[in-house]
């Protein structure tokens, strides 16, 4: 799945932040919109990032199923 792909998934449930620090490692920051859960991810990889931010939310949508 294309990193675009995604990020779209993502915003449909997150507010994203997006930051570079001095040694150029990217912060990727979730702030949930239903719930008032956050998660930050850092890494010098946007894809890794990205990767790591798209696990979450699925870990986080079948956690939720499971309680329904």
């Amino acid at each position: 799945m294309k990193n675009t792909t995604k990020l779209k998934h993502i915003l449909q449930l997150y507010t994203v932040s997006l930051d570079m620090d001095a040694e150029e490692q990217i912060h990727l920051s979730l702030f949930s919109k239903h719930k008032s859960g956050t998660a930050t991810f850092a890494d010098k990889s946007y894809t890794k990032v990205m990767g790591r931010a798209f696990s979450h939310m699925m870990k986080t949508v079948k956690e939720q199923t499971k309680k329904r």
